[in-house]
């Protein structure tokens, strides 16, 4: 069985008796991060908190950690991570926070232990900007927040996407 890339993992004292991210299932694309909080967080609606996870991480150059959402917390409290997708760059060695947000209506607590985001890594792609006088048509064109799901063309036209 490939157990894919190799990344170092440290514990902070913070995470004593935490359990390690782990995939869940075979093939769950991330593992979950746990609150290594004290004693518990209230999150009032629309109040943002940095919620240490207790773990540091040497990501392999070439590649990438994404601090995603949950997607139940999202859908059941409106609890959601306002960066994502979070980077944890390769060069990165300090302990991993969450910045979690309460869109929802209703306080949220938050405890030792809890699940409160999922981790990823990827490839990251390296680029090098080229300069260039004009860029390339596209039927698109310069269309941009929802311009392709209006129905309409740029000129007032029906448009199908």
């Amino acid at each position: 069985m490939d157990t894919g890339i190799v990344i170092p993992l440290a514990r902070t004292g913070a995470h004593a008796g935490l359990p390690l991210p782990q995939h869940m299932t075979a093939d769950a694309a991330g593992v979950d991060l746990v609150a290594a909080v004290d004693a518990p967080v209230t999150l009032a609606p629309t109040e943002r908190a940095l919620v240490p996870t207790g773990i540091a991480v040497a990501v392999p150059a070439g590649y990438e950690a994404q601090v995603r959402p949950r997607s139940g917390l999202a859908l059941r409290h409106g609890i959601t991570v306002l960066n994502a997708p979070g980077t944890v760059d390769a060069d990165y060695r300090g302990e991993i926070m969450v910045l979690l947000v309460n869109l929802g209506t209703d306080p949220f607590v938050i405890r030792r232990g809890d699940r409160i985001a999922q981790m990823i890594v990827a490839p990251v792609t390296r680029f090098v900007w080229r300069e260039v006088p004009a860029l390339p048509a596209t039927p698109r064109g310069a269309g941009g927040f929802g311009h392709t799901g209006t129905g309409r063309s740029a000129d007032g036209g029906a448009h199908h996407d």
